[in-house]
């Protein structure tokens, strides 16, 4: 990790931003929101949550109690290299992936993240060298249906090499969840049960960040060491407090009608931090029909930063240098400071926002979609409005699905509320087919409304909370492809495909019930498909 700052700092460049923010912060400083939420008072966000925030605090004190699991995790790491197993791969979905796959990428050591059903990114991490693989499992509930179908597939594959799965298997999850118990039962090389007083996106500093990252070799103790460096000062009630500037500046935006953040990273040194503060603000803040939408934008020079109207408040992770004040708020510090910062300030936007920063009351309907489509009780195929060239067409309401693609497009574009936002969500392989995440400036330079990119199911984990929950303005571009190659699930009656395209088809099915516009378009020839999106989008 290259920063070596002991604080954090936010700096709210905007000057009516922070005007506005000014009485917040104080408010918030004569009610001791920061020290409560140290001493992990439940009762801040108000009676409606007090029993999930009486069980959802323990992450304010996890740069202390988390320091005995260096001891451990260095021991299995070097008790793993000396076997000569030094390739790691993590099977786990949000906050069981988003932190360990940042704090590799910062260090940076090697770490293969699977946070997919695609079964060619799946099939890529098997043709890794298995005889000097360990996976590691991860899910705090034990039960997530991406992370079972990975554990499934590496164990036949680790049978199949003459290899004993259960000495390659190493655990993350919660006490007496139904994954600890089947690990016991199969003896797994491992068992780390992370710490059940915190929810999976404030969960960085538990086992869940910090196993798979320091099995890959990165400084876990270090990290630890910057997360305690700026733990006083973000408990402290007073107006020079970070979090409390960042949440300030947050609720007065949105209050001025600013619900959207445009996130950006402008050389702070930390490696994909944006992804993480994504979940955590979205899924923490977007319910009851309100909270904040982190929209990750490639640069501070890319479409939605530059041009972010009224609706959006500006962020850059490092200081602008070459376009001073370009960003409303710049927050700088090291990963384990900033990892800390976002969690606190997050925490205190929910009690500004009048919500419970610690559930996720819509993510669950999607699940039981897709689990409907998955045992036959709702009706496996349908027939596409529209084929264009490589690409099927299953249009939403308000749009024809005639003319060109590009027509389509627009009609589709036009749908976009006042102030509202186009979701690009992709249910493809993050890899191989790269190039869709491309589609996000491009939408956002021809539309000119904020674009925000998910891979799914990965960002079902995260933004899809807000996509259901948060403000009803968003419409939902879903792309899915064909397969080449297929994986099997052993043990289940379904191949990897059958599951992505259940998720992506049980999501829509939801946003479509609650009144969002989702078209999808499926890419028969994933890589001419993409081709012909992105000409016709530059056509609009």
């Amino acid at each position: 990790m290259t920063a070596s700052t002991t604080t954090v700092t936010v700096d709210i460049t905007d000057s009516r931003l922070a005007a506005a923010a000014a009485p917040l912060a104080a408010r918030l400083v004569e009610d001791k929101v920061a020290s409560k939420i140290t001493a992990q008072d439940p009762t801040l966000w108000g009676a409606e949550a007090e029993q999930e925030a009486a069980i959802r605090l323990g992450w304010t004190t996890l740069h202390v109690t988390s320091r005995q699991l260096i001891g451990e995790i260095t021991d299995l790491h070097t008790e793993l290299q000396a076997d000569g197993i030094d390739r790691v791969v993590l099977a786990g979905m949000g906050g069981s992936s988003l932190a360990p796959e940042v704090i590799a990428a910062t260090e940076p050591v090697t770490l293969t993240v699977l946070d997919t059903t695609d079964p060619g990114q799946v099939a890529d991490a098997l043709a890794g060298d298995l005889t000097r693989t360990v996976l590691v499992v991860s899910s705090k509930s034990g039960t997530t249906a991406e992370t079972e179908s990975q554990r499934r597939i590496f164990a036949a594959a680790f049978a199949e090499e003459g290899i004993d799965p259960a000495s390659r298997m190493v655990v993350v999850t919660d006490p007496g969840s139904p994954l600890a118990e089947l690990a016991t039962q199969e003896g797994y090389r491992k068992v780390f049960l992370a710490d059940p007083t915190v929810g999976g996106r404030y969960s960085a500093l538990t086992a869940f960040g910090l196993v798979p990252a320091g099995l890959a070799g990165a400084d876990i103790a270090r990290l630890l060491d910057q997360a305690t460096a700026a733990a006083n000062q973000l408990s402290d009630d007073s107006v020079a407090n970070p979090a409390i500037q960042l949440a300030a500046a947050f609720g007065a935006a949105h209050e001025a009608g600013a619900e959207k953040i445009a996130l950006t990273d402008t050389g702070s040194g930390i490696v994909g931090l944006s992804a993480w503060i994504e979940q955590l603000v979205a899924e923490s803040t977007g319910k009851h029909g309100t909270g904040l939408l982190p929209v990750v934008v490639e640069s501070a020079e890319a479409p939605g930063f530059t041009d972010a109207g009224d609706d959006a408040t500006t962020v850059s992770i490092g200081k602008i240098t070459d376009h001073p004040g370009a960003a409303a708020i710049v927050t700088e510090g090291s990963l384990g400071g900033q990892f800390l910062l976002w969690e606190y300030a997050t925490a205190i936007v929910g009690r500004l926002l009048g919500i419970n920063p610690f559930d996720q009351p819509d993510v669950e309907a999607a699940k039981r979609a897709a689990r409907t489509l998955l045992d036959g009780s709702a009706s496996s195929t349908i027939a596409p409005s529209a084929v264009m060239g490589s690409i099927e067409v299953y249009a939403s309401s308000g749009v024809s699905g005639e003319g060109s693609l590009t027509d389509l497009l627009r009609q589709f574009v036009a749908t976009v509320p006042e102030n509202g936002y186009l979701a690009v969500q992709a249910y493809l392989d993050r890899q191989d087919d790269a190039s869709a995440s491309l589609l996000r400036a491009e939408l956002a330079k021809r539309t000119g409304v904020q674009v925000t990119f998910g891979w799914g199911p990965r960002f079902l984990h995260s933004t899809g909370q807000y996509h259901k929950g948060g403000h009803p303005n968003g419409v939902f571009l879903q792309l899915t492809g064909a397969v080449e190659e297929d994986l099997d699930v052993p043990g289940l009656p379904y191949q990897l495909s059958t599951l992505q395209l259940a998720q992506a088809r049980g999501d829509a099915e939801v946003l479509t019930d609650r009144g969002r516009p989702v078209l999808r378009l499926h890419l028969t020839d994933r890589l001419a498909g993409l081709a012909e999106l992105v000409r016709a989008v530059q056509d609009l």
